[in-house]
């Protein structure tokens, strides 16, 4: 259960500091890192820290695969994570 709240904790992270930094490199012009990879760090367990910096900094909150899809996301892990919890008592 550690390994899960680890990787959580990191994936959640990586996925903010990556919409930090498109949101820099939209402001600057500059070479921007894709949806697709956004998107993936988000699906992959990332979605909490996407939704936070989405809404920290502003980005990406008039596309609808954002404002819709993280938090869609962020509800999948949640009940994800309850019945993990819930399974893993169990035993």
């Amino acid at each position: 259960m550690y390994a899960i709240i680890i990787y959580l904790v990191l994936i959640n992270v990586a996925a903010f500091t990556l919409m930090r930094i498109d949101k820099t490199y939209a402001l600057h012009r500059k070479r921007r890192i894709s949806e697709r990879r956004l998107l993936t760090y988000a699906a992959v367990g990332g979605s909490l820290g996407a939704w936070l910096a989405m809404h920290r900094y502003r980005h990406k909150t008039k596309h609808p695969k954002f404002s819709v899809g993280l938090p869609v996301l962020l509800i999948l892990h949640i009940a994800g994570l309850i019945l993990l919890f819930r399974w893993t008592m169990e035993k």
